[in-house]
């Protein structure tokens, strides 16, 4: 929703500011300027980006219009879905884990947090990285540098949508300018009309260069820049993670290793310590 805001305020200050300067709305509609920019744009999206990116890139920004984010809840059940597993290996050892790393979607344990299970690539990285505990002992310092390596791809890897739409967005300008200047070639073509048929002519053409700049500044950069804010608070979820298996590696009671990440959560939607432990005082009864 903010971000709609943000850009009806745009359309709003940017095309009132124009009438209130005495133009008119019907010289701004160019249908063929448009077409030129956004077409163009899209051509050189599509051609620049894998299938994956895009499909990614519409994901992100769904994400981003609908303010769907890590919220509390998603932080609350995180953290107890850490504590149940990490206190099942305390109890039965890593093995009792198999049949809920294997298939977490028919997990028992995994099922009461469906807002962990429904995002795909967290849940990916919690079960494989329970699998590798189980498979050998590994030092803390080894696991750390292992989950490191991960995270960093995996960051890179979401972050690639809003850097093809950055680009894209640099590039608005440039197409602006394109359409201008296929425009004034039209009216080179024309130069034998009236002076005021060319001056609506030469109007037109300057549209192009307006809209390239107005789709760049008021709306792909800050939605590009949007979309960076997002990956960068979900890439937290995982290096929460990250720093609750170091520190069950390295056998600290389950408590504290689950508080250490904690400890990396946005500070909006951070629980305290308090709240941490009377959420697992009401799991365990």
């Amino acid at each position: 929703m903010q971000i709609l805001l943000g850009g009806l305020f745009v359309i709003v200050c940017v095309f009132g500011g124009f009438v209130l300067h005495g133009g008119s709305l019907h010289a701004i509609w160019q249908p063929t300027e448009i077409l030129i920019i956004v077409g163009a744009a899209l051509g050189a999206l599509v051609m620049g980006s894998p299938k994956h990116v895009l499909m990614e890139m519409l994901a992100q920004i769904k994400k981003v219009v609908s303010r769907g984010k890590h919220d509390g809840e998603f932080q609350r059940q995180l953290l107890l879905l850490l504590y149940e597993l990490l206190e099942m290996v305390r109890d039965g050892g890593l093995k009792v884990l198999d049949q809920h790393v294997e298939n977490p979607e028919e997990s028992g344990v995994f099922q009461k947090y469906p807002k962990i299970l429904a995002e795909r690539k967290l849940t990916a990285f919690i079960v494989d990285n329970f699998r590798l505990m189980a498979m050998g002992r590994i030092s803390p310092h080894e696991l750390e540098s292992m989950l490191d390596q991960e995270i960093e791809a995996i960051e890179g890897e979401l972050l690639q949508p809003s850097k093809s739409l950055g680009k894209i967005a640099e590039a608005m300008p440039g197409f602006g300018i394109l359409a201008a200047v296929l425009g004034i070639v039209t009216t080179m073509g024309n130069i034998g009309g009236s002076v005021a048929e060319i001056g609506v002519q030469v109007a037109g053409a300057m549209v192009g260069t307006f809209l390239g700049i107005l789709l760049c500044y008021g709306f792909l950069d800050p939605l590009a820049g949007a979309m960076v804010l997002r990956v960068k608070s979900e890439a937290s979820s995982f290096e929460c993670i990250k720093v609750v298996l170091c520190a069950q590696v390295a056998g600290k009671p389950t408590l504290l290793a689950v508080d250490a990440g904690r400890k990396l959560i946005p500070i909006e939607v951070k629980p305290s310590f308090a709240t941490l432990e009377s959420w697992i005082t009401k799991l365990r009864k």
